[in-house]
């Protein structure tokens, strides 16, 4: 599996709908349980988010590339995690 890296701020409502809709994808694909995430901060690791291109949140890393910045969308978790099979 891929390393996958979110990053996120811990008050922002695009956030917590992309972290619901990460876990309902997670829960109907066994497969996808078993990823793991890490989770960046960028308020507490401000170190660790200045080494990576992006502006918005949530922004999700796969192997050191970028697929995704901004608002998710519940119809695109699942292909984006499947990415890091």
């Amino acid at each position: 599996m891929k390393r996958i890296q979110l990053f996120y701020l811990r008050n922002c409502p695009f956030c917590q709908k992309a972290f619901r809709y990460i876990d309902e994808v997670r829960a109907a694909h066994p497969e996808l349980a078993a990823l793991r995430i890490e989770l960046v901060e960028e308020s507490e690791e401000p170190d660790v988010a200045a080494r990576y291109d992006y502006y918005y949140v949530p922004t999700l890393y796969i192997d050191g590339v970028k697929v995704h910045e901004g608002a998710l969308y519940p119809d695109e978790a699942e292909p984006l995690l499947r990415k890091a099979l």
